[in-house]
């Protein structure tokens, strides 16, 4: 999986932990029949047009983010739009450089690093979709979208078939510690669950010393369900139930 996670609510990120999701260097060794392999191509901009077939998003294994829609929240209305390196390289990459994220993500650098973590998802079999978080048209937020049953994770607790992790960063100071992550983290919970019907679970592993983080998957329907040493951190692995998706 990628870096690991800052706190949501506070601006920085519940993101991977190094060598986990994200990583070419270590997948689980699964060979995937041609069916299942999505290529990447162009994304969609940032201004909302359909996908074309085949482009940014379009994973056959995470049943096409780039197509799930918008999701209306007390924020204002949300989208996850599918990482174009050449448009969106210059502001993930900053936010990376936020010492606040750096201290979770681990990416921090001049843009080559970000850009390696990024070109590494969209080069891969489509297992992870890194998108941007477009909150009333503005992207603010970055977010990754794996399967978490394929990814290195899984190693680490019981996964499930089709089980999808999150990570995620909130890049702009201002929409940190007003509880925006929760609310974010609650409207892609629900587009999974909404267009990923195999899908029974709904996972992350925030660094358990990122307590606001934690807090917030707590306050959007998540339940810790474990504490995992996983490379490079001590984890909070949190999930939500499909089945409990309506009393939490």
């Amino acid at each position: 999986m990628p870096p690991t996670d800052a706190g949501t609510d506070t601006g920085t990120a519940a993101g991977p932990g190094p060598h986990l999701a994200g990583s070419a260097e270590d997948t689980l060794d699964l060979r995937l029949t041609e069916d299942l392999v999505a290529l990447f191509g162009a994304g969609e901009p940032v201004a909302t047009e359909a996908p074309s077939p085949g482009g940014a998003g379009e994973s056959a294994l995470l049943d096409s983010p780039a197509r799930w829609g918008a999701a209306g929240t007390s924020a204002g209305v949300f989208r996850l739009v599918p990482v174009r390196v050449e448009r969106d390289l210059t502001l993930i990459s900053r936010w990376m450089n936020d010492p606040a994220v750096a201290a979770f993500w681990e990416l921090a650098g001049p843009e080559a690093v970000t850009a390696h973590h990024l070109r590494t998802q969209l080069r891969g079999d489509g297992r992870s979709v890194p998108c941007l978080g477009v909150l009333d048209g503005v992207p603010m937020s970055y977010w990754e979208l794996y399967r978490a049953d394929l990814d290195p994770l899984a190693r680490h607790y019981p996964a499930r078939p089709h089980d999808t992790g999150l990570h995620l960063l909130i890049g702009g100071v201002a929409d940190r510690g007003r509880g925006v992550g929760t609310t974010l983290l609650r409207a892609v919970s629900e587009l999974v669950l909404d267009h990923r019907p195999r899908c029974g679970r709904v996972v992350a592993e925030p660094d358990l010393r990122n307590t606001p983080s934690v807090a917030a998957f707590l306050s959007a329907g998540f339940r810790l369900s474990a504490e995992l040493d996983l490379p490079g951190k001590r984890a909070a692995l949190m999930i939500r139930e499909r089945a409990l998706r309506d009393l939490l």
